[in-house]
């Protein structure tokens, strides 16, 4: 493997987001590969960006509709390119195929838009579920357009294939690539004793976490507080604004943190993950940081969407109201129900999350790519169409905003 080049959304933040857990853990995927890995962004960086160049990556600041690009790239010419997200594919996936066609391209989801889209609109807008949304118009279609697209969840695999027909051979489950927990790990967590009080954990810029918070301060922590009144409900998440800081209410137990520099430190000191996540798609890392910490959570069952494996969980899987809580009070006060799910949560991150399993068939699925890319793209005709509609109407729309922008 030689040049892999992946285009950002933004700068990854992982300790901002489990997106940009998942894009540095990619990162780390191919360099682990011998391969230069060269990682560009016409995003600002913040303070919180990762720090890629300490991982021997080259960081380049590219522009929006910008030709400079397609030089770029033409010098580059790297072997893999890989989309952060449908959006970016969408703007330069026709750069890519016109000056580097040789390039297997792949794009990271994160998660399905079109499916977070679609229990957005159930909650916020009392609609039916509908999958078939002008988002979904746009994401499908760069999922024709690229070679394969990484799916996180194998919910979302099951409704790509059958609610829009798109081939298996175009589509590959890959989760959180994680550190298997080792004894001597379970043996160094915090104890029962050693803990106390809730928390929750996200950015407050995905719309699923901030309606989860809602959730928490109107629905939940009113009851669970007459239960457990001398337990405290903190919450941690980058970018919160002024309608997140006036949640904040001490005297209630109900504490607005912010940001975590952490995560995986900060959730260590808690009894118990909360998270009565009501919409969204995809794997939640802040489960996953859980598991690696031995802290039981409690969720409903779109959080634990894709990622519990026959029911199991480090903790419960409740979305009536009155037992969310009920479970909450148990998984809080009984010590041999906490352990319990923290043995189960450790079984579950190791035989679902484990890199060492995962990553050896993913280098093996690449490579077969590699090889035989001519062909997989006379099988996924309809990918080339795409691709020949779509450097029509970028090329020129684009070619247009960059010379508007010059005058």
């Amino acid at each position: 493997m030689q040049t892999v080049l992946f285009i950002g959304l933004v700068w990854p933040e992982p300790t901002s987001s489990a997106a940009g857990t998942r894009i540095i853990q990619l990162v780390e995927f191919f360099l682990a590969q011998q391969a230069t890995v060269v990682f560009a962004s016409a995003a600002g960086k913040t303070p919180y960006s990762y720090p890629l160049d300490e991982l021997g990556v080259d960081m380049v600041d590219i522009q929006l509709n910008d030709s400079r690009f397609d030089s770029f790239i033409s010098e580059l010419q790297p072997q893999i390119v890989v989309f952060d997200r449908f959006m970016i594919e969408e703007q330069y996936g026709w750069r890519v195929r016109q000056f580097s066609p040789h390039s297997l391209t792949i794009l990271d989801t994160e998660d399905l838009h079109l499916l977070r889209q679609a229990r957005q609109d159930v909650s916020k807008k009392n609609l039916p579920l509908n999958l078939y949304n002008a988002t979904a118009k746009r994401e499908i279609a760069a999922i024709w357009r690229s070679d394969i697209s990484l799916i996180i969840s194998r919910q979302e695999i099951e409704i790509l294939k059958q609610h829009f027909s798109i081939p298996e051979s175009l589509l590959y489950y890959l989760p959180f690539l994680e550190n298997e927990i080792k004894e001597q790990e379970i043996q160094n967590w915090k104890s029962y004793s050693a803990r106390e009080n809730f928390m929750f954990i996200g950015n407050f810029l995905h719309a699923p976490n901030w309606h989860t918070v809602q959730r928490l301060k109107q629905e939940v922590w009113p009851l669970l507080k007459k239960r457990l009144p001398g337990a405290q409900l903190h919450i941690y998440g980058a970018y919160a604004s002024e309608k997140v800081y006036q949640l904040h209410q001490p005297k209630e137990g109900f504490l607005i943190k912010d940001r975590a520099d952490d995560a995986r430190e900060t959730m260590s000191n808690y009894r118990v993950l909360l998270a009565p996540i009501g919409y969204g798609a995809g794997a939640k890392g802040k489960f996953v940081d859980a598991m690696q910490t031995g802290t039981p959570s409690i969720t409903t069952s779109v959080g634990a969407e894709s990622m519990s494996e026959n029911g199991t969980w480090n903790g419960f899987i409740e979305d009536d109201l009155s037992l969310f809580i009920s479970k909450a009070v148990l998984l809080y006060q009984d010590q041999l129900t906490w352990e319990s799910a923290q043995a189960h949560g450790a079984m579950l991150l190791n035989s679902t999350y484990g890199k060492t399993r995962i990553e050896p068939l993913f280098l093996t699925h690449i490579k077969q790519l590699l090889t035989s890319l001519p062909a997989h793209r006379q099988l996924h005709f309809i990918g080339e169409i795409l691709h020949s509609q779509q450097l029509s109407s970028h090329k020129y729309m684009s070619l247009w905003i960059e010379a508007k922008n010059k005058v």
